[in-house]
């Protein structure tokens, strides 16, 4: 399959806002079941010891506090990170240098545990991905771990605003033809989990990356991706 960006994702017009009161209702689940709308990068490819390098060997070249950085960059977009520790002047080459290091550690992504079974188990047309990353860069580490490039797929060049925005999910959504209500987000970071919460959609949080307290705004939390579907299907009794 090729990834595409979702109608209204790419800059040709606004995203729609979340719906209203669909945290506190009961859900009512399709005859399918939930649409799941996962991230990438700690949900469904192991990427946390390429990120770390890559951010460190940069904030290292250049002169800026690694840790500071590692603290922020899980789930959000590099272009939005990198003016937060790098000196204007500095931001195209760090751009190019962190593009150059992520090409060199493909070897290092795995898919996450339980990954190629859970999508393995679901229609093409029930899931989609939404992540920080660029489009190519992504479909590039799905295709290096085995893993299936969905139909849908919202990424950093697709949106104006990045997690937490709802933007992407609420895209997302749109384009596979189902409601918030309809959805389960499954995220690692919190600015993801803040961004599927926002979208008014039911949030399970992984704890890949961050802990669960970390997590703590997720409707959910799991240890691994085998939980999910069970989760999911629980959900419709949630106050």
């Amino acid at each position: 399959m090729s990834a595409r960006a979702p109608h209204g994702a790419d800059g040709a017009g606004p995203a729609q806002g979340p719906a209203e009161g669909t945290a506190d209702k009961p859900v009512e689940e399709p005859a399918e079941g939930p649409y799941f709308l996962f991230d990438i990068d700690g949900t469904l490819v192991d990427s946390s010891g390429l990120i770390v390098s890559v951010w460190r060997r940069v904030a290292a070249e250049f002169g800026a506090d690694a840790e500071a950085i590692l603290a922020v960059c899980h789930g959000r977009r590099d272009s939005e990170v990198v003016p937060m520790f790098f000196r204007p002047e500095d931001i195209p080459r760090v751009t190019v240098r962190i593009q150059e290091l992520e090409a060199e550690g493909v070897g290092l992504l795995r898919p996450v545990p339980g990954a190629p079974e859970l999508l393995g188990g679901l229609p093409a047309g029930r899931w989609a991905s939404v992540t920080s990353g660029p489009s190519r860069l992504m479909t590039g580490r799905l295709g290096a771990v085995g893993l299936p490039v969905p139909a849908v797929l919202v990424a950093a060049d697709h949106v104006r605003r990045g997690k937490p925005d709802p933007e992407g999910y609420l895209a997302a959504a749109a384009a596979l033809g189902a409601g918030p209500e309809a959805c389960v987000v499954v995220e690692d970071a919190p600015a993801g989990v803040a961004a599927g919460r926002a979208a008014g959609m039911f949030v399970i949080g992984l704890t890949t990356t961050h802990t669960a307290a970390q997590l703590a705004g997720a409707d959910a939390v799991v240890t691994s991706l085998a939980e999910v579907p069970g989760v999911a299907a629980a959900r419709s009794g949630r106050a």
